[in-house]
């Protein structure tokens, strides 16, 4: 290793080795992260496996003006380039700043001399406005560069992280000498567990020329930073090279300007659709030279992402993120996917749509209908796709029971969906357009507040392909467009079902309304979307809907993520009601977010006949009982005592609680419900009616089941799902839930000056009655 460090100090390179850190030897054993080099990676999902990693920091990510580094923007970008390295993977920097930290360093000090000097002379404390000298940018590059590397190895000293500088010129890479001797240095520091921070010797390196790159050649001339990055991570080959710089990524015409959009991911060829901006604030680069090294090094087998250092948000997790496959910055890939991006289905998915919306309302129902044909129609392919989604989810043994339940369809199950879909067709006729209230403003000044689309849902949906031609009907009754996300377990069944849903669509010309997102898009990408999609509806487990309403940024979000349901027993209740109420509450379907959970009863039915037939039945139905705490204190011996009141458990088990009056009873759905479904069993009017007043949650039943909550049994057709929020909708959300309105005013040349104390008009503010059939 010394010979190597000697061998290479005798060229124009500069190498200084941190002091301050043990040097650990890696084995040579199996890496954590196999994959031959040779290719890029096709896709983010695949940045997992990249074990070699080149971060290279621009001039704008590691200065915070002109004159001074940013040292928190470090810090941040030192701790996640530690905790890779530190996972085992090889990381190497190629850094700016240099110049910068000289610059502030010569400043201070000529400003330090001047005020001496004129102390001095005048004899006096008050000092003359002192002029600062234009510095040259060598000279800066030399006296900053030890101290650039002396932050660097603190920051990274307290990770116990071992550093080394490499100083390299472009002269480093012509000579094969240098550039043998170059090569095995760095790999030898990789394999010492070191981490390379690389920089161009500015001291000494001759001003950029201009296009001196070999055009289609395998040489990349090292102009700035990111030519060397580039270079430096072909020769190494590297499996990703991340530029940070101070813009999102790569936009298809300068950043700021109207109608500019991020490029999610960049593929060899798309040049021409690029309009380049100016450089940044600091730096000899641009995004124009970032683009060419980023191809040149994927031409080369490595991957490339261009992505922000600089936002305070962001920078803190921005490199993690993208080695995590998350959507950050611009990904640069020579695999072109077959179908169009995400971003490309939302867009056409919401100029569909606005055509689908200006549809009568007969034509909307023409589709609907043709929608639930087709699933008759179609039965026996749609089952057999359904088939073998079923023999894919058991056989792998991911899936749980409850899981594997909701992914099933059958014969019943799609003539139910059809009958629905019908119901819709004609119930929704007077949805889109209807007048909800008309105001005479003043003479001949109209106001009307009608129901418009909301615009683009995205509906998130896992196990349930009977969800899919319910939304999609729903969002065609609604005149919204649809971007639909299955989970892969019911992938062939949603193929199937979306190319209907299509398929309908397609007589009136607007198949691309609802789009089917079959990439490789994580949920969380998809959230972030926010530009694109109005509304965010989450149909699955509770932890899908909580992941959800947490990745949401800016985009509203439409459910529930639990259904904690009550069935409570009163004193005053019927045996026959209460047994067939829990029964079909916790038995008919556990799966269902409409299933009881918890089963609260009097205490004063305890050990009388209502109480064993009910713990009679639910033992026949192989229910299993969890004791809640007070419940257990009664028995001897009891059934498992339950580890949280707040479960859901979506299958045969449900927790039983006792409870001193229906007060108690109302007190305990408050502390432990999730604002679901409840229900009272009762023969007592007046305490029935307290409890369907004091219970605040969605649906509030009295001697029904708590499986009624649901969009089809409540005359609405279908559903999207249940809602628990507090505004815009609540419970099961059908075809109102996804209309909002808009204010429509017509005038002839009225102003708000004619209003005014001088003016000649006055408002009259006049209800109006509403047309016939809701339509003006």
């Amino acid at each position: 290793m010394l010979a190597r460090l000697a061998l290479c100090s005798r060229s124009p390179s500069r190498i200084r080795l941190s002091k301050v850190c043990p040097v650990s030897i890696r084995p040579f054993a199996q890496s954590k992260f196999p994959r031959p080099h040779g290719k890029s990676l096709a896709h983010r999902s695949e940045l997992k496996k990249a074990k070699r990693i080149v971060v290279k920091l621009g001039s704008a990510v590691v200065t915070r003006d002109e004159c001074g580094l940013a040292l928190g923007r470090l810090a941040s970008i030192v701790e996640q380039v530690a905790m890779l390295q530190n996972q085992g993977r090889e990381m190497m920097i190629v850094t700016s700043g240099a110049v910068a930290f000289g610059k502030q360093r010569l400043r201070h000090e000529i400003l330090l001399s001047q005020s001496v000097r004129q102390a001095l002379h005048s004899g006096q404390n008050q000092l003359k406005e002192m002029s600062v000298p234009v510095f040259e940018a060598r000279a800066c590059a030399a006296a900053g560069q030890s101290g650039l590397m002396a932050l660097y190895e603190a920051m990274f000293t307290q990770y116990s992280t071992c550093t080394a500088q490499i100083l390299v010129t472009n002269l480093d890479f012509y000579d094969e000498q240098k550039r043998r001797n170059l090569n095995s240095t760095l790999h030898e520091l990789l394999r010492m567990n070191i981490v390379p921070i690389i920089n161009t010797n500015d001291a000494v390196v001759p001003p950029p020329v201009p296009n001196s790159d070999l055009q289609g050649g395998n040489v990349i001339s090292i102009k700035d930073n990111d030519s060397l990055a580039a270079r430096l991570a072909v020769e190494m080959k590297a499996d990703l090279l991340i530029a940070l710089s101070d813009v999102e990524g790569l936009y298809d015409r300068p950043p700021g300007t109207d109608d500019a959009k991020l490029i999610d991911i960049f593929y060899p060829g798309d040049q021409q659709s690029i309009t380049y901006g100016s450089k940044s604030r600091v730096g000899i680069g641009g995004m124009e030279a970032k683009v060419k090294a980023a191809l040149w090094a994927l031409q080369g087998g490595t991957s490339v992402v261009i992505a922000n250092g600089t936002h305070p948000k962001v920078t803190g997790h921005v490199i993690t993120d993208i080695v995590e496959g998350k959507k950050v910055g611009t990904f640069f890939s020579e695999v072109k996917p077959a179908g169009p991006t995400v971003e490309q289905q939302t867009e056409m998915a919401r100029h569909a749509g606005r055509a689908l919306a200006s549809l009568d309302p007969e034509q909307r129902g023409e589709i609907i209908c043709s929608l639930a044909d087709l699933l008759t129609e179609k039965k026996d392919e749609i089952l057999s796709a359904n088939k073998r989604d079923m023999e894919l989810a058991t056989t792998s043994g991911r899936l749980s029971q409850p899981l594997i339940d909701r992914l099933s369809l059958s014969s019943s199950k799609l003539n139910s969906l059809a009958i629905g879909l019908r119901q819709l067709a004609v119930s929704s006729r007077y949805s889109v357009g209807r007048v909800l209230r008309r105001t005479r403003v003043a003479n001949n000044l109209e106001l009307e507040q009608i129901t418009v689309p909301i615009g683009v849902l995205l509906v998130i949906f896992e196990s349930r392909p009977d969800c899919l031609p319910q939304v999609s009907a729903l969002a065609i009754a609604s005149g919204n467009s649809l971007l639909l996300k299955g989970g892969k377990e019911a992938s062939n069944t949603n193929r199937i079902l979306h190319q209907l849903a299509q398929e309908a669509l397609s007589i009136h010309g607007v198949a691309d309304a609802i789009q089917l997102v079959s990439t490789r898009e994580e949920v969380e990408d998809l959230c972030r979307l926010d530009k694109l999609i109005d509304l965010i509806i989450p149909r699955g487990s509770s932890q899908l809907v909580k992941d959800i309403q947490r990745a949401a940024k800016g985009i509203p979000v439409l459910g529930h993520s639990e259904g904690v349901c009550h069935v409570y027993i009163d004193n005053d209740a019927s045996i026959d009601k209460a047994i067939d109420i829990v029964r079909d509450s916790k038995c008919d379907y556990p799966a269902a977010c409409n299933a009881m959970e918890t089963l609260l009863i009097h205490r004063d039915l305890l050990r009388t006949p209502i109480f064993d037939q009910v713990i009679d039945m639910l033992r026949t139905e192989h229910v299993k009982i969890h004791a809640g705490p007070r419940f257990a204190s009664h028995l001897t011996f009891s059934p498992s005592e339950v580890k949280s009141l707040r479960t859901e458990y979506g299958d045969l088990e449900c927790c039983i609680e006792v409870v001193d009056s229906m007060q108690d009873a109302v007190d305990h759905i408050h502390k432990y419900g999730s604002s679901h479904t409840d229900v009272i069993v009762t023969e007592s009017e007046e305490k029935a009616e307290q409890f369907l007043q004091q219970v605040d949650s969605a649906c509030v039943f009295w001697n029904t089941s708590s499986r009624f909550a649901d969009g089809y049994r409540f005359g609405l057709g279908a559903e999207v799902g249940i809602s628990t929020a507090r505004i815009h909708a609540r419970g099961p959300v059908g075809l109102e839930g996804l209309l909002t309105t808009k204010w429509v005013l017509r005038g002839e040349g009225h102003t708000v000056a004619d209003f005014s104390e001088q003016g000649s008009m006055k408002y009259l503010h006049e209800n109006i009655p509403l047309p016939q059939g809701g339509f003006s």
